[in-house]
């Protein structure tokens, strides 16, 4: 069966994202070119372009890596068998082409040839052959990623063809085909790393910056960078960031809130739109009294989202009920927003029967570097001192986040976000009882059944379904508090063009171009 690059995906057309635009015609005029990179002034090429990023890298290695932001800065560096587009589509990149088998379960990817890595060795099959052999643990016995965990076998039929075999039929694999590609048999990644994007490593100063340059040789055609350098500012505090922004010393400031756009004035271009993303209360269903429905119905009952979202979000974002963003319109399951309306009477008759009248102490660990997610902390422990319980907010840094409560489950409640993908599964399958990073330690014998049955899918329209039916179960067994999608602004200084949106985090470093 002959996969179509356009036809076989137009379901990930879906979940394309609509830019907000707002002010004058003017005004909405300039912040559209900004995105489109369309407008008819004459470009400058070379410069470098400065970003703010809020966050350290926490490894150069992108099979090492767990941060978003870490990936969006390196995913220039690297380049995957597939791509996205601003639509959600995905896209030709390291491979040319590809078909997959009437039983769905052999993918074979026909690669580009004439492509580079940046220590000018040669593309070929065997680099794939070693990326997903080393992803899915084949050599090892076990996988780095558990997204490759269901690959069999990973085969090179001449230097430029690859043949990959699952174990069983998945129809989320061909959106996982958008992970790096690394040069075989480099183990220094995490030191200087190699990969094949249109950007090169230049250098990286912990708690300082991560220096990327072109890559003179990239080879999609069209997609040379126009700027010569790009550094990544890390500067985990907002306000410094926009000092800076105003005193020209830097060109990008994703993340930025209205508050700080007002600040900035005209002196920006804007580009703002959903980022579909789930910002939730995620609670540790082993932790007690968590493990029990009733009590973590009674939070979620409690919870004043409108509130939050109108306080920490300034009212840009969407309000959501299950770990889904209506981004993916597709597959999303509308209604669920609201089915937890706030109601505190009803939130203490739940406690009550569950054994806890008078309330209980929770512990609320937060990412101290996430400013937007310490605010919604905050109000989150307001809101639940009215049914007595009484939320102590631990501060921790991202990196130690990472190590107690995403790899170790070693927390009560934690407020984070879950970034978007392309593919349903990595977004509701965070749940599944034996997923190996479900820290919120949900475990739901009917939500592991139809999960695994949309994997099994291929019909559409029925996956579509099963993923809906998966969001609703989320809600009902009120596995966390899901908040919001909160929008995404982009801060960028007069006479730099060409960022786009995209349904995950993405930084379009090769179209970024500075106007004469």
């Amino acid at each position: 069966m002959k996969a179509s690059w356009k036809k076989g995906l137009s379901v990930f057309a879906l979940t394309s994202l609509i830019l907000a635009g707002c002010g004058s015609n003017d005004s909405a005029s300039k912040k559209e070119s900004a995105a489109t990179g369309t407008e008819t002034k004459e470009k400058a090429s070379g410069g470098v372009v400065r970003i703010a990023m809020a966050t350290e890298v926490d490894n150069l290695d992108p099979y090492l890596s767990a941060s978003t932001d870490s990936s969006s800065m390196m995913d220039n560096v690297f380049d995957g068998l597939l791509d996205t587009n601003e639509k959600g589509e995905l896209i030709s990149n390291l491979a040319e082409d590809y078909t997959v088998s009437e039983d769905g379960l052999t993918y074979t990817f026909k690669l580009k040839e004439g492509v580079k890595f940046h220590d000018d060795s040669d593309f070929t099959a065997e680099d794939v052959v070693y990326s997903y052999s080393k992803l899915a643990g084949l050599t090892t016995g076990e996988p780095m990623s558990s997204k490759f965990a269901g690959v069999g076998s990973v085969e090179a039929k001449g230097d430029f063809e690859v043949v990959v075999t699952l174990k069983e039929r998945d129809s989320s694999f061909l959106a996982r085909n958008i992970v790096a590609i690394v040069p075989s048999d480099y183990e220094e990644q995490s030191k200087t790393p190699i990969g094949a994007g249109p950007f090169k490593f230049k250098e990286y100063k912990a708690g300082q910056q991560l220096v990327l340059e072109k890559n003179e040789a990239y080879y999609l055609e069209g997609k040379t960078p126009k700027v010569d350098e790009v550094q990544f500012k890390i500067m985990p505090d907002a306000e410094s960031s926009i000092l800076a922004m105003q005193a020209g010393e830097i060109d990008v400031l994703p993340g930025i809130s209205e508050q700080g756009l007002q600040q900035l004035g005209d002196s920006v271009e804007v580009v703002s739109g959903p980022q579909n993303m789930v910002q939730l209360m995620a609670l540790n269903n082993s932790f007690e009294p968590l493990n029990d429905l009733r009590v973590r119905q009674a939070i979620n009952y409690a919870i004043d989202k409108d509130t939050i979202i109108k306080t920490v979000a300034e009212g840009k974002a969407t309000k959501l009920g299950s770990n889904f963003s209506p981004a993916m319109d597709y597959y999303f399951e509308d209604g669920l927003q609201d089915y937890y309306k706030t109601d505190i009477e009803k939130a203490k008759q739940l406690l009550a029967e569950a054994g806890f009248e008078k309330g209980f102490d929770l512990q609320l660990t937060v990412p101290s570097d996430y400013q937007f997610h310490v605010d919604t902390a905050q109000m989150l422990a307001n809101q639940l001192k009215e049914i007595n319980i009484n939320v102590e907010i631990e501060p921790i840094e991202f990196s130690t986040w990472l190590e107690r409560v995403y790899t170790n489950a070693e927390y009560e409640s934690t407020v984070i976000s879950f970034t978007g993908k392309l593919d349903p599964y990595e977004v509701v399958g965070r749940f599944v009882s034996d997923y190996p990073k479900n820290f919120i330690k949900f475990n739901y014998t009917e939500l592991d059944n139809v999960i695994d049955k949309a994997l099994k899918e291929t019909d559409e329209k029925v996956k579509a379904n099963l993923y809906k039916e998966a969001q609703r179960i989320l809600t009902e067994q009120a596995a966390s508090v899901f908040i919001m999608d909160p929008d995404r602004s982009i801060a960028m200084a007069n006479g730099l063009t060409g960022f786009k949106m995209y349904p995950v985090q993405k930084y379009n470093l090769e179209d970024l171009e500075f106007t004469e």
